[in-house]
């Protein structure tokens, strides 16, 4: 799930903060003398009478420049692509986890065309072990849309860039602000802890009045001049500072105005929704194999759980194995073992897999290669997409 919201808009940003006239946002600002969503109770962070917090631009801005990240592979280039293909990576995924992947993947493919005219068995294939197929297709879906309506240059229009697959408000701003310089607010994960802690949110990030909340501070904090440096400025100072778990009040650069801090609350909040029972999955798995190093593949739905990547059989009863051998065989295995079970954790679930080894006589004249099943060579392995489970399946063989 996404690191941004997917919510498209397209509604030119607010005036800066500091010009001669207050920043707009998604609902009007109270007149002088109101009070504006003042309460403690209802969670959300008051702001001053004229609607306008004092940006913390400054302080972020003075701390990145002697403490910011300034050495990660995409800020070498920061091209739209490079920044586009950054940021999706980012989605849902810790910046340490996509630095293994972002040189490799745009080596494979440098440019938007040369994503865009890519199988996309090729994309899965970069892409495996990141993770959230979804995003790969949505990346690769999108690159094509940009080369076939839009010249192969990604929009820097921020309707145009928020409408394409996979990008939303967040990640449309994030890209056009490093990449373009051009001001628009982000609301990733890492700015959400931020802003809830300076503001003192004390209701969960995920609830609508306190999204929209954000949503008008995250706009007004967002400085006129050096917006891609406080872009990357307030995403570091969550990444490394303003953690979720025992965050460094004593060395953030706003510590001195962050009311979490000074309520002595910061480590709580966000506040999380209440938490549900985890559910769990099962599925019994096929390592159908001849002996020497050829196992069946099924080619999964393009929408769903590992959609588009290339799989293991699956059935939905462990003790039909056999029979399942047979009738899509066409003869019984000569050797049938059944191994642990394997947990994978999804972000909202565990899926518990039951491995059963069939070892067939070779060769298998009902099952060959189609655009569904693959016979696939651990010796000479072809480059498709394997989520990291079945990956490990497969060279528990070798």
């Amino acid at each position: 799930m996404p690191r941004h919201p997917r919510t498209t808009v397209g509604a030119s940003p607010p005036p800066p903060v500091g010009g001669a006239q207050a920043p707009t946002s998604e609902r009007s600002p109270s007149p002088v003398g109101a009070t504006r969503v003042a309460t403690r109770k209802s969670g959300l962070a008051p702001l001053p009478q004229n609607g306008t917090p004092a940006s913390i631009a400054p302080a972020l801005l003075a701390w990145w420049d002697r403490h910011g990240r300034r050495d990660l592979p995409w800020q070498r280039e920061p091209t739209p692509y490079r920044v586009w293909v950054s940021e999706i990576m980012l989605q849902q995924t810790q910046v340490v986890t996509v630095t293994r992947y972002y040189d490799r993947f745009l080596a494979a493919f440098p440019s938007l065309r040369t994503l865009a005219d890519a199988p996309l068995d090729a994309v899965l294939h970069a892409w495996s072990g990141l993770g959230y197929y979804g995003r790969a297709r949505h990346l690769h879906r999108a690159a094509q849309r940009v080369r076939d309506s839009h010249g192969g240059e990604l929009p820097l229009d921020f309707g145009e860039l928020a409408a394409l697959p996979g990008i939303g408000r967040s990640t449309a701003g994030a890209i056009l602000a490093l990449a373009a310089g051009q001001r628009h607010a982000i609301l990733d994960g890492n700015v959400k802890r931020v802003l809830a802690r300076v503001h003192r949110i004390e209701r969960p990030v995920t609830d609508t009045a306190v999204l929209r909340e954000l949503w008008s501070l995250a706009e007004a904090h967002t400085p006129a001049t050096r917006v891609a440096h406080y872009t990357q400025a307030i995403m570091d100072l969550g990444a490394t500072l303003c953690t979720r778990r025992r965050p460094a009040c004593e060395r953030c650069p706003l510590a001195a105005r962050c009311e979490a801090h000074a309520a002595g609350i910061a480590a709580q909040l966000p506040a999380r929704s209440a938490k549900r029972a985890r559910p769990q999955r099962a599925a019994t798995v096929l390592l159908v194999h001849d002996g020497r190093g050829r196992v069946l593949l099924e080619k999964r739905a393009e929408e769903g759980l590992w959609g588009g990547l290339w799989g293991l059989p699956e059935i939905a009863v462990t003790d039909e194995a056999a029979a399942w051998c047979t009738q899509f065989i066409g003869q019984p295995p000569a050797r049938l073992a059944r191994r642990p079970v394997l947990r994978h954790a999804f972000t909202h679930f565990d899926l518990d897999m039951t491995p059963v080894e069939l070892e067939i006589p070779a060769p298998a004249p009902q099952a060959r290669d189609t655009d569904r099943w693959l016979w696939y060579d651990l010796h000479a392995p072809a480059r498709i997409g394997l989520a990291a489970p079945t990956t490990r399946l497969l060279h528990s063989l070798l």
